[in-house]
């Protein structure tokens, strides 16, 4: 068997059991649009200590283990296809887009990114991951029935809100969860209340109540009805999160349940991480009129279709064309990139396909080998150089990935460049291999670009500039 059906395999052996310690425990226990900020933070050493020892090597295997998620979601039992790509030209109407802080996760022992939500009546606040590759909200409840890993934030408390609620078994609700989570629904004997499983083919997972409440996203920004997971058995790879928030496109989904409000788009800018002069804050901007670029011209956006796959349209899949390297294609043959590619903000570094990623890396390489010599590969990065990402900065050559349509991410050296370690810095890229090779474009090479999901209108596009 191999390592991702046994861990596959485990999660839902993990899932079944969790479903008899929470009954067992159930026995023992009676138009306006809007911006959120998003946080990354100065650099990693500052967060590994004693009390919070997470390191390179956490965050690759974590990212693995998505991956690892993401590659079964997309390959297994599907006819997948790289073609029948839409485009719209209608110009983006709608209210102003709510708008909200988004940081940096390392923090909470993440590679990824979060934001601040309040949840209940009245609302108590969390920090929670978003991840456009997973639909449904969740977030560790009390009095957590069988398991709640460590968070910064104390455990929301359901019963201290005057607002909550459950959705029974027979709710449409929980008849949604299956294309939300991907597993069946179950149900609570005790009290008729819907139960969902959200598992991550990596044995991580949520297990617990669906749930419905106030969201809050700023002092003036609300949602009456926000339909999530209270979680009460919570083990895996979500580091010191309270939460996963689900951007996906599903009905389910965060983006879902408010698009009725500010329409079906949102925006985002990753702050950059891991350096000494990287932005602190992004943001999350919820709205059809956060689709519009208006700080200057050359930061308008530049869009390209999604592409369409059958039975997968929670995920954001694009057609990549090419790839240059100081303006030179890299010479790969273009079926090369014929595979599924998706945009993701849980991932964090960027998987190429093989033949792609070698060529890249030869070309890279080949520029970079003038001035500083290569060293040892870490991890999941093969290609390591001595040196900082600021003394090598100058002599980076721009990365452009190219989608169809000629919208492109234009790559700098905090793109491009990850410091392991003082002295050693790699080529933030890593290869997809086996017989159903992938390609996820990861959060580490969309720092500091805006990046726009005009879901209604079928297309995602890019704006440089920054995320001031």
């Amino acid at each position: 068997m191999s390592l991702f059906w046994l861990l596959l395999f485990s999660a839902h052996l993990a899932i079944a059991s969790s479903l008899v310690k929470f009954e067992d425990n159930d026995l023992r226990h009676k138009q306006d649009s809007m911006y959120l900020d998003l946080y990354h933070v100065t650099s990693l050493e500052s967060y590994v200590t004693s009390t919070s020892p997470f390191t390179f090597s956490d965050m690759f295997k974590k990212d693995e283990d998505h991956v690892r998620y993401l590659h079964s979601r997309i390959t297994n039992n599907e006819d997948v296809r790289i073609s029948g790509t839409t485009s719209s030209s209608g110009k983006v109407k709608g209210p102003k887009p709510v708008s909200i802080p988004l940081k940096s996760a390392l923090p909470l022992a993440s590679g990824n990114y979060y934001v601040r939500i309040g949840l209940g009546t009245p609302a108590q606040y969390f920090s929670m991951i978003i991840d456009t590759g997973s639909s449904l909200s969740w977030l560790q409840c009390q009095p957590c029935k069988v398991y709640c890993h460590d968070q910064v934030d104390p455990i929301f408390n359901s019963s201290t809100s005057k607002t909550y609620k459950t959705f029974p078994c027979s709710s449409p609700q929980c008849s949604s969860l299956k294309g939300s989570t991907l597993n069946e629904p179950g149900c609570s004997s005790k009290t008729g209340t819907c139960v969902y499983s959200a598992s991550y083919g990596d044995s991580s997972f949520s297990f617990g109540y669906l749930s419905q409440d106030v969201l809050t996203l700023t002092p003036s920004e609300t949602l009456s009805s926000f339909v999530y997971g209270c979680g009460q058995d919570n083990q895996g790879l979500f580091g010191k999160a309270a939460g996963i928030i689900g951007l996906g496109n599903d009905n389910l989904s965060m983006l879902a349940q408010l698009s009725s409000k500010y329409g079906n788009a949102f925006s985002y800018c990753l702050p950059t991480s891991f350096s000494a002069s990287s932005s602190k804050e992004g943001f999350l901007s919820i709205g059809t009129s956060s689709l519009t670029s208006s700080s200057s011209s050359s930061s308008s956006y530049k869009f390209t279709s999604l592409v369409k796959f059958p039975n997968k349209q929670s995920l954001y899949f694009l057609d990549l064309t090419s790839i240059t390297v100081a303006g030179t294609p890299i010479g790969v043959a273009a079926s090369s990139y014929k595979v599924p590619t998706i945009i993701d903000s849980g991932t964090v570094i960027t998987r190429l396909p093989m033949p792609v990623y070698t060529a890249l890396k030869d070309a890279f390489v080949k520029i970079i080998s003038k001035k500083f010599a290569q060293l040892p590969g870490v991890s999941i990065l093969d290609t390591c150089f001595k040196g900082s990402v600021k003394t090598m900065s100058i002599s980076v050559p721009e990365v452009q990935l190219i989608f169809h349509g000629g919208a492109d991410l234009s790559l700098k050296a905090h793109n491009t460049l990850i410091e392991i370690k003082n002295g050693t810095t790699c080529l933030a890229f890593s290869g997809s291999s086996g017989f159903n090779p992938i390609a996820i474009i990861g959060n580490y090479q969309q720092q500091t670009i805006k990046v726009a999901y005009d879901v209604a209108n079928s297309k995602i596009g890019f704006a440089p500039g920054g995320c001031q």
